[in-house]
């Protein structure tokens, strides 16, 4: 099953996040299908794509629960 899920990147104790398309089988920091956005969570930043994100979520793939909330944050879903 495909997720729509965050990728953890960035330096110790300074995280920053990608929002990536993936098997939900692999490894949280493994190689994604597709990216379509970052997160920043410190200084509060994102930027998604948010056609791609409408045309993943049309065909199946499953947003995770804090994706879902940063979605909705964003006016997407």
């Amino acid at each position: 099953m495909l997720k729509l899920r965050l990728k953890r990147i960035g330096r110790k104790r300074s995280p920053s996040y990608r929002l990536v398309i993936m098997e939900n089988a692999t490894r949280r920091d493994g190689r994604p299908i597709e990216e379509v956005g970052y997160y920043d969570p410190i200084s509060k930043k994102y930027k998604f794509d948010s056609e791609k994100i409408q045309k993943w979520l049309k065909d199946g793939v499953q947003p995770t629960q804090t994706v879902l909330n940063l979605l909705k944050k964003a006016d997407i879903i």
